[in-house]
């Protein structure tokens, strides 16, 4: 009762401050609340999400403050920044739409196994095109949408060596999302479905053997520190996570015309493109990272990568039949999304 109440009296003040910022006949100052699961020297809050509101701020002539609170500072769980946005509790939120399973069908597309193809700046920005094309109206239409996007390549973090398949068989292994789930139950491991702040508890106390996270999201957590061993796909990806960065209906619609064109202009496209660019380019530290602790990089060869991609398949064709029972045309959508990330490729 003490969160909820907590979060009424937000939702009140978010709503108070833009009736008091886009009421008047010239734009006055609007504070936007932006929430979200990561600590702040993470990566993606610290190269992305400041940086993009200090370009909203910039450009808007200081009219817009943006206030960012970091690792769920505004309370909840990560799996609840989509109702807080949703509901104007807060302004602005970054999460995964695959931490509320069901919400947004769609976006699974691009979390099935080696989907992406062609990087994260490539693939994100096949995930607006995608998004504006099939998603605005329907899983996404209580939201403004400011950015979709991936990460860079997903794999395995773990306490024992994992080169092959049967090297899953028992492992307590955490995947981000129903997708990913359901690829490491027909992989053969034990998936453990839990949002990425979890992770390190998780892995000190012996609850998983094993995460799955890009090279990035290893450096706040210090994965590196807590497992010793880390298989990569070559030149494929195993998986990605989908990412939405939006923002609430209505704290929109009562922004004054000229900084909703503030926020257009730092939406859309290109800064989709650029959140995945960046999320991706972040991994290097993370990766340089696991080298100074002396860990072990297992890297897969094209022929071991195959049977990985062979053993999963059965993920893709079960998701497809699922999108069909919802009235989607899953094979379709499948189709758009690899000519999409190949055309963006190119």
């Amino acid at each position: 009762m003490t969160t909820k109440r907590n979060f009424l009296r937000l939702a009140a003040g978010s709503a108070l401050g833009l009736t008091l910022g886009a009421g008047a006949a010239l734009a006055q100052d609007v504070t936007l609340r932006m929430h979200q699961f990561l600590p702040a020297q993470a990566a993606v809050p610290s190269t992305i999400l400041e940086p993009w509101a200090r370009k909203v701020e910039e450009a808007s002539g200081g009219k817009i403050k943006i206030e960012h609170y970091p690792s769920m500072q505004l309370g909840g769980k990560p799996p609840e920044l989509a109702d807080q946005v949703k509901d104007g509790v807060v302004d602005i939120v970054w999460t995964l739409p695959g931490y509320t399973p069901g919400r947004f069908p769609q976006s699974e597309v691009f979390e099935l196994p080696f989907m992406m193809s062609g990087g994260g700046e490539a693939t994100s920005r096949a995930f607006w095109q995608y998004a504006e094309a099939n998603m605005m109206d329907k899983d996404f239409k209580d939201y403004h949408v400011i950015a979709v996007h991936v990460h860079g390549p997903g794999m395995i973090h773990s306490q024992e060596p994992i080169r092959s398949i049967k090297d899953l068989n028992g492992v307590k292994l955490r995947a981000p999302t129903r997708v990913t789930n359901k690829m490491f139950s027909a992989l053969g491991a034990t998936p453990v479905g839990m949002p990425v702040p979890a992770v390190s508890e998780a892995l000190s106390k012996g609850v998983i053997d094993a995460t799955v996270i890009p090279w990035e999201v290893t450096l706040p957590l210090k994965v590196s520190e807590l497992v010793h061993n880390h298989t990569e796909f070559g030149d494929a990806s195993l998986y990605t996570a989908a990412f939405m960065f939006a923002m609430n209906k209505d704290s929109y619609a009562n922004l004054p015309d000229d900084l909703k064109a503030v926020i257009d202009a730092n939406s859309g496209e290109e800064t989709s493109a650029w959140f995945g660019r960046l999320m991706e380019e972040a991994d290097v530290a993370g990766r340089d990272a696991a080298i100074a602790e002396g860990n072990t990089i297992i890297v897969l060869e094209p022929g071991e990568v195959q049977e990985w991609r062979d053993a999963a398949s059965s993920v893709e064709a079960e998701w497809i039949g699922e999108m069909d029972g919802l009235g989607f045309d899953g094979q379709a959508l499948v189709a758009q999304v690899r000519a999409l990330i190949e055309k963006n490729s190119k």
